[in-house]
Parts: C-alpha cells; sequence; structure tokens
C-alpha cells in the first residue's frame, strides 16, 4: 500500500544565509551570495575563477566533545540543520531512537578538508608525520560521514541511505527518502546533503573550464542561469535538511506540514557521463510527472538545475520545452547561492517550499538578456505574485544521473 509523504520541518545553511527569515530577505530583494574566492594558499593562485557562494557568517555549534571528535567541516553542516529540523519537528526522543526514522543523507566527496591533511601527511618525507594521521580521520573523511555522524548523534537507529552521486546526491537522498515513507519502509526520515569550502571542488570545474570567469571583479553578477552573457557556473558551499513523514502519522501528532512529496524519478543518461543529454533529461522529467500521477499542464513552477554552463542550460530550456511547453514558471535558484554541489537540490527544495507559503516566485538573477536558445520557456524576471500548488525541483549531474522531485502545497 502506498502512503502519503510529507514534509513537516526544513532547515538550511546557505550562502544567502541560515535562518529562514534571512533566506527569505535575500530571495526577496534578489541579494546575492556569491563572494570573492577565499585563498587557500595552494591552488586558489592557479584557479581561473575568484567566485565562490560561501557561507561567510559565523555559526554557533553546540555539539559534544565526543560527538565533534569524528566530524569534519562538512559533518558540521549536516549535524547542525539536522539538529535544528529536530528540534523545530516536536518529534521524541523515543520515536527517533525507536528504529521507524531512518538517514537519507550525503556529500560529493566526505570532507575534502581533512582529506587534504591526510594525503599531506601520507606524501610527506618525513615518516613521522605518518604517525599524524589519527584513527579518526577517516571517519571525518569517508563519502557517508555525514549520514552517519547524524546517526550518531541524533540516536537514529533506523535505515541509512549515504547517496553520494555529485549534483543530484541530497535530490537522491530525498527521493529515496520519500519511497523508504511511501512503501511503508521507515514512518519518517531525514534527508538532504551538504557540502562544504575547498578549493580543490573549485579546480575540477575550473580545469573542465566549466566555472565562471569573467566577474571576478563582480562577484554578484554571477552565476547568469539561461542569460546570453553566461560564462560557466559557480562553485558553492553549504547544507540542508528535510524531515519527512508518512502524513497520517505526521496529521496525528499535530506536526506542521510544509508540504507534501507527490513524485520522484531517477534515471541515467547511459552514454557521457559530463555532457549533459536531451533525451536523459526529458525521461526523468516524464517519468516524474508519471510517478505523481500529474499531467504537464497540473505544474505552475520548475526549480531548474540551470547552473549557468553555456550548453547545460540550453539542453535543460529545451527539456523544459519538449515536455511542458512554455505554461510553467522557471527560475534557477543557483544565480543566488551558485552550485552548492552536494546539497542544491534540497536548498532548491526548500527555497520552493517557502514560495509556495509565502505565494511568490524569485526571478532568476542576472538574466538581463535572455539567451535566444534558451528562450522558449517562460522565465521569472522580477518576484512576482504567485500561488505555487504544484512545484518540480529538477537537478543533473556528472555521471549522468537525473533527478525530479515533485512538491504539492498542502491542501487537506
Amino acid at each position: 500500500m502506498e502512503r502519503r509523504v510529507v514534509i513537516t520541518a526544513g532547515s538550511a545553511i546557505t550562502p544567502i544565509g541560515h535562518a529562514k527569515a534571512d533566506i527569505l530577505h535575500s530571495l526577496e530583494k534578489g541579494i546575492s551570495g556569491v563572494k570573492p574566492l577565499k585563498n587557500d594558499g595552494l591552488l586558489s593562485p592557479y584557479i581561473h575563477s575568484g567566485v565562490f557562494g560561501t557561507v561567510d557568517y559565523p555559526i554557533e555549534y553546540d555539539f559534544k566533545r565526543s560527538y565533534r571528535k569524528t566530524m569534519g567541516p562538512v559533518a558540521y553542516y549536516a549535524c547542525q540543520v539536522v539538529k535544528e529540523v529536530l528540534e523545530a519537528s516536536g518529534l521524541d526522543q523515543e520515536f527517533i531512537t525507536s528504529g521507524r526514522m531512518g538517514v537519507a543523507f550525503g556529500s560529493t566527496h566526505g570532507s575534502p578538508t581533512v582529506q587534504r591533511e591526510i594525503y599531506k601527511n601520507f606524501f610527506s618525507r618525513d615518516p613521522g608525520q605518518f604517525s599524524n594521521v589519527s584513527a579518526v580521520d577517516y571517519l571525518r573523511s569517508m563519502v557517508h560521514t555525514t549520514a552517519v555522524n547524524i546517526s550518531k548523534m541524533f540516536g537514529i537507529t533506523g535505515r541509512v541511505i549515504a547517496s553520494s552521486t555529485a549534483c543530484t546526491t541530497s535530490s537522491q537522498s530525498v527521493g529515496f527518502g520519500y519511497e523508504s515513507v511511501k512503501f511503508g519502509m521507515q514512518d519518517a526520515m531525514i534527508c538532504g546533503g551538504a557540502d562544504e569550502y575547498d578549493t580543490t571542488t573549485v579546480a575540477v570545474f575550473d580545469n573542465l573550464l566549466a566555472c565562471s570567469t569573467a566577474f571576478n571583479d563582480t562577484p554578484h553578477l554571477t552565476p547568469r542561469p539561461f542569460e546570453e552573457k553566461r560564462d560557466g557556473l559557480v562553485v558553492g558551499e553549504g547544507g540542508g535538511a528535510l524531515l519527512l513523514e508518512e502524513y497520517e502519522f505526521a496529521k496525528k501528532r499535530g506536526a506542521d506540514i510544509l508540504g507534501e512529496i507527490i513524485g520522484f524519478s531517477c534515471n541515467n543518461n547511459g552514454g557521457d557521463m559530463i555532457l549533459p543529454n536531451a533525451d536523459g533529461i526529458e525521461a526523468t522529467l516524464r517519468l516524474g510527472l508519471e510517478n505523481a500521477r500529474i499531467a504537464p499542464g497540473d505544474v505552475d513552477f520548475i526549480s531548474a538545475h540551470a547552473t549557468g554552463t553555456k550548453m547545460g542550460d540550453i539542453i535543460e530550456a529545451r527539456a523544459i520545452h519538449s515536455v511542458y511547453g512554455d505554461r510553467p514558471y522557471v527560475s534557477g535558484l543557483k544565480s543566488y547561492t551558485g552550485h552548492t554541489m552536494g546539497t542544491c537540490g534540497v536548498i532548491e527544495m526548500l527555497l520552493t517550499l517557502y514560495m509556495m507559503e509565502k505565494g511568490y516566485i524569485a526571478p532568476t538573477l542576472n538574466l538581463e538578456t535572455i539567451d535566444k536558445r534558451c528562450a522558449m520557456i517562460r522565465h521569472v524576471r522580477e518576484i512576482r505574485e504567485s500561488d505555487i500548488r504544484i512545484g518540480a525541483v529538477q537537478n543533473f549531474a556528472f555521471g549522468g544521473v537525473n533527478t525530479c522531485l515533485i512538491l504539492k502545497k498542502i491542501e487537506d
């Protein structure tokens, strides 16, 4: 038996703010979180892109030392947003530790800052440096460090899913959590993703000539999704979490309901691992609609993946038009935060939920002149009042992984 799945709490650490009020302020005022790239004294002097979506405000972490010792920066982001979600949820500790609640959480590659220190010691000419690698360094850097540190800190004993599929990491996490609740394997799932600042991430995309470089002196003017002068993505950082619950369970305990997940799809292009694929993306969007049991005309708003790359935006715009025509409004929310890698999907879901609640759609920043090759869809260029009843959040990743999540405003 399929069960309804609702979202009852959410939190995010983003380049445009941490608290809900700060994030909404940035959306409403068109404030970018893209700043000059931080100097790491190692790779930054050799990177052409000089911009980054950065979390440059202080965060107060109140974690016991016994938890901190296995946490790298990425786990700090993850555990902080989960802490905030659970505090807001009203769930009691007995349920959280009952085994009826699980974790679906991931990152692109664990904690690169910790990994860098490990390799530095490994390749040091001083054999004594090897002893500087502690027993917990692997736990701080491993790819599933977010999921297991969350489980440990909050005593969650249900299933653990640790997706690591680059830009679709948190989208998969939410999707797999949705399926876990929908099909009765768990009554609740804490889902999301996190990625931390490190120039190694920027260097990878910079080396592929995929990063924005033309706006190093004016960081707030990039990225520019769907815009004629876009010149690449902007790497970002942050963390986000959503609490998913079975509808009747949430309703019975009187939980606040932010929205309902009614569809999820995930597939692979089955070909090139870097270049986007129109057929694969289009198939994902149609599968999402089929899973949600709705028609394309039912969707009011699309949060596009929209990284600001030259070909990626064109292919996505064509896929959207092929499936939806020009009816739904479309925004590229990475224009505010940069591309927050493994956490972009959950952050964009949370922003979509906020806009559903407030009754408006935030525009794509920096969209001055729409690229004619992307002009066939309904771009949002200024903030506009709109009742989003159903919204789609789509993300695509290296390796050819595509996802689509469909959210519905709760009505009963």
